[in-house]
């Protein structure tokens, strides 16, 4: 008689034990939020009128770039660009355009590239767009924007090529 009650005692010992193991697994399990990805582009300044910081995707579609994100959308044709450039800042070379900025160009030089900027004219009118973006949500861009457009994008790679 004392052996099953012994066997008993056992695996109900072994089966709080188990449950003492699994319960933090189980518990954990469900807690862990998806996290929200961010979208690849952040508006960062430009002449057009969306608001800064504004984070969204671009396109690049047959006849030119378009940017959507919930604060504005802008197009850019092709045939009007006359700059693209990815680099840690902005060049010399934009800063000089005297671009009729709505949203002005703050940005922080870093020690690698996340800016991507497009200047335009389209019907006389000079346009331009910085988008800050990571280089690897940028590196699949490269192809297709030159490929679409027959434009190249001037990327710089370390600070010994700026000027």
């Amino acid at each position: 008689m004392m052996m099953p009650n012994r066997t008993t005692k056992r695996l109900a010992v072994l089966a709080g034990l188990l449950m003492a193991m699994l319960l933090p697994i189980s518990s954990s399990y469900g807690k862990h939020k998806k996290t929200v990805e961010e979208p690849p582009f952040l508006y960062q300044a430009g002449t057009e009128n969306i608001e800064k910081g504004c984070g969204g995707k671009l396109e690049v579609l047959k006849e030119g770039f378009a940017f959507h994100c919930p604060g504005g959308t802008f197009t850019l044709s092709y045939s009007g660009i006359t700059l693209m450039q990815y680099r840690p800042d902005l060049s010399n070379e934009v800063v000089a355009m005297k671009i009729p900025w709505a949203y002005p160009p703050v940005l922080a030089r870093v020690g690698n590239n996340k800016y991507f900027t497009i200047v335009g004219n389209e019907q006389g009118k000079l346009r331009a767009v910085v988008l800050r973006v990571d280089e690897k949500n940028m590196r699949p861009y490269f192809a297709e924007i030159e490929l679409q457009s027959g434009k190249s994008v001037q990327e710089y790679r370390s600070f010994d090529e700026f000027q």
